[in-house]
């Protein structure tokens, strides 16, 4: 992206989810590599501010980009002259009433529509881009009925008549629906129907940006998905790796065109998209449970010890996406637990099948009352033993 590289900066980013997290650090580097020494780095904790733990919340996304991008960050709401602005995960509803009422809302729109400094919106914080915003909590948690909450609308200074829709692949919901930050496909088709004549709906997948140059109004679709245009119920899916024109996606937003832009030619291929915490947890379980099976304590312990270095690259992940640091720290304890296990029983196979071997012999010699002796022995010792067709099997 020309103007990233070069001079001043003027870029706005939307992430669908995954915004401190290991898939988007390299992303999140394009985007500082070209600030000036020094940057004034803002961090933008509204959307969170009311959870108990914002504190928390705060320093770890600071460390995150202190550590993983080389950048300094301070908390605040003086957005104006920032050289780079951050909001993520949250509440859109809660950000936006206090945007709104203050002066963060017009600072934020006049970034976008000078083309100046970077601007990083994401889950949350993205949903409040548009024309209308989705009330995630409400709809999906308190149970309020589908309706749209007015928006930021950062994206009218591009030109774009629509709303953005994080989450847009979300899975986590197992039987039911929860595509589209949520809101499933019935409540999204009727929550369509609503928005004025000519508003899209702009959908970024999880662990996926659209990185939009305000000076040459180039997009990128970087990440693991894609971004979706959708036009009343039809849709044109623009994936990871599509680099095009803003003009392209005005006219995808007007329905007036449906065929997805190629990556012009010789552009280098984007780089393997990283593993996120849920792959990366189910991975390391079938390791785990392959080594059990295989009774080799060492591959398992391997195991457990990939899991264990996940959650550090993933301990300032700030997001609550499927698969998050919680359940990957309960996952981590079952399986040290099991590992113990798994270590006893082979010292214990290192014990039992010697003393198997000496009575299958000893049954072999006639000896059946010292073979039962033996037996009796070893239940004695926790141990049971089983004569089937296959032969003898023992249990703890």
């Amino acid at each position: 992206m020309a103007s990233v590289m070069q001079g001043q900066p003027g870029l706005l980013v939307l992430m669908g989810s995954g915004e401190t997290s290991p898939t988007m650090v390299e992303i999140h580097r394009r985007a500082v590599r070209c600030l000036r020494p020094g940057p004034r780095a803002v961090l933008l904790d509204t959307p969170y501010a009311f959870q108990e733990n914002a504190a928390d919340i705060s320093a770890r996304a600071r460390a995150y980009f202190a550590r993983s991008v080389g950048l300094t960050v301070e908390v605040g709401d003086e957005v104006a002259g920032a050289d780079w602005v951050f909001s993520g995960p949250g509440s859109p509803t809660y950000a936006l009433e206090r945007w709104l009422a203050t002066p963060v809302a017009g600072d934020l729109r006049a970034r976008v529509r000078a083309g100046r400094g970077v601007t990083v919106l994401a889950s949350a914080a993205a949903c409040t881009a548009g024309a209308a915003t989705v009330p995630v909590y409400e709809i999906y948690k308190v149970g309020a009925e589908p309706h749209w909450r007015p928006g930021l609308d950062l994206l009218a200074e591009l030109d774009l008549r629509a709303v953005l829709i994080p989450h847009y692949d979300n899975a986590e919901g197992g039987t039911h629906d929860t595509r589209y930050c949520y809101l499933g496909e019935r409540r999204l088709a009727r929550m369509e129907r609503e928005l004025p004549e000519g508003t899209a709906v702009l959908g970024v997948d999880e662990h996926t940006a659209v990185l939009v140059d305000l000076r040459t109004e180039q997009v990128e679709v970087a990440g693991r998905g894609g971004l979706t245009v959708r036009v009343r119920g039809s849709q044109v899916v623009l994936p990871a790796g599509t680099t095009t024109s803003l003009d392209e996606v005005r006219r995808l937003t007007r329905g007036s065109a449906t065929a997805r832009p190629a990556p012009p030619r010789g552009q280098a291929p984007a780089p393997a998209p990283q593993e996120t915490l849920a792959e990366v947890c189910g991975s390391c379980e079938k390791h785990f449970r392959q080594a059990a099976e295989g009774a080799d304590p060492v591959a398992a312990a391997r195991a457990v010890l990939d899991l264990e270095a996940a959650l550090v690259a993933w301990a300032a992940d700030t997001e609550e996406d499927a698969g998050g640091v919680d359940e990957a720290r309960e996952l981590l304890r079952l399986l040290i637990g099991e590992l113990g296990e798994l270590a006893s029983t082979k010292r214990v196979r290192a014990l039992v099948e010697p003393l198997l071997a000496l009575r299958d012999r000893l049954r072999r010699d006639g000896a059946y009352d010292l073979a039962d002796t033996l037996r009796t022995a070893m239940l004695a010792g926790g141990i049971t033993v089983e004569d089937t067709p296959d032969g003898p099997r023992w249990s703890p």
